[in-house]
């Protein structure tokens, strides 16, 4: 039984994320939450328009 709390030691550490690696900066997301916009998958909201892109392409950046 008590291997299992070492395992879930290791297993935590290992998959534990590093401050500010969470999210990859990108030149278009940092344009994009410059201008007080968010970025999103898919279609932006109804009272929001497409005014670019983030994530390198892969998401819409959304503002008013």
């Amino acid at each position: 039984m008590r291997i299992l709390y070492l395992l879930f030691a290791i297993v935590f550490l290992l998959f534990q994320a590093a401050p500010g690696s969470a999210e990859p900066i990108f030149a278009d997301t940092a344009e994009c939450r410059a201008q007080g916009s968010f970025c999103r998958a898919g279609p932006c909201p109804p009272t929001f328009a497409a005014s670019g892109t983030c994530h390198g392409g892969l998401l819409r950046c959304c503002s008013k």
